[in-house]
């Protein structure tokens, strides 16, 4: 049914040289509990992610053979810096460009939790490009829920999802530490209040050592379009 909804798509509208199957903006964490060397990580995570084979499978498996992606580092209201621009990844080459200029902005987002600006910062990304695209997602990563400035998380949300756009939530329960910790609801808080849409879903990176393959295995899915059943979607 998915692909025959998406052919009747292609026959009513013509195809762009901006055309993608899906926009995605990568919101990652700067906040005051991240500090450089974890910004580097989580940068690396990333990289690691969008040049593995199995995630350029899931792109050149589309039905238009790519996608466009933002990374974006969030902290405080406004101090959303875009890392790397809208970049349409359909190879491995353009992948490879993509992680390799993560590397290359120094790190300029500072100060408390504001998920709520993030969000909006995300949706005005998409709203604000020239690509075009069947499916738009906000991809939030973070280690809080906390919200210390700017527009609330619910008024935030609302906004996005009345956009069409849907939020994913990728949880950092515990950085430098050994399994889970006992009191790790941070998932259930971003299944309940933070993501939202068509599909959405939450996968949790428990610590750092698990964190590159939460990124990996949350971006095929995101790209697949395959959306697991449950809202928490488990590791594989």
């Amino acid at each position: 049914m998915r692909r025959l909804i998406f052919a009747l798509f292609l026959l009513s509208a013509p195809v762009h040289a901006q055309d993608v199957e899906l926009e995605l903006v990568l919101l990652a964490d700067a906040s005051g509990s991240i500090d450089s060397a974890e910004i580097t990580f989580q940068r690396q995570g990333y990289a690691e992610a969008i040049t593995d084979p199995r995630v350029l499978k899931a792109i050149t498996d589309t039905s238009l053979g790519n996608i466009a992606v933002t990374y974006v580092e969030w902290a405080s209201a406004g101090e959303e810096q875009v890392v790397v621009p809208w970049t349409i990844i359909d190879s491995a080459a353009t992948a490879e460009a993509f992680a390799k200029a993560l590397f290359l902005p120094p790190r300029t987002a500072f100060g408390s939790n504001a998920i709520g600006s993030a969000l909006l910062t995300g949706m005005r990304l998409i709203e604000g490009n020239d690509i075009t695209s069947w499916r738009k997602v906000i991809d939030f990563s973070g280690d809080s829920a906390r919200n210390w400035s700017g527009p609330s998380i619910e008024d935030a949300r609302a906004e996005v999802l009345a956009a069409g756009i849907t939020i994913n939530g990728l949880p950092i329960l515990c950085r430098r530490c050994n399994g889970r910790p006992s009191t790790a609801d941070l998932e259930k808080i971003y299944a309940e209040q933070i993501i939202g849409g068509h599909g959405a879903f939450v996968v949790t990176a428990e610590n750092d050592e698990s964190f590159a393959d939460a990124v990996r295995r949350k971006l095929i899915l995101e790209i697949s379009g395959q959306m697991p059943a449950q809202k928490l979607a488990q590791m594989k």
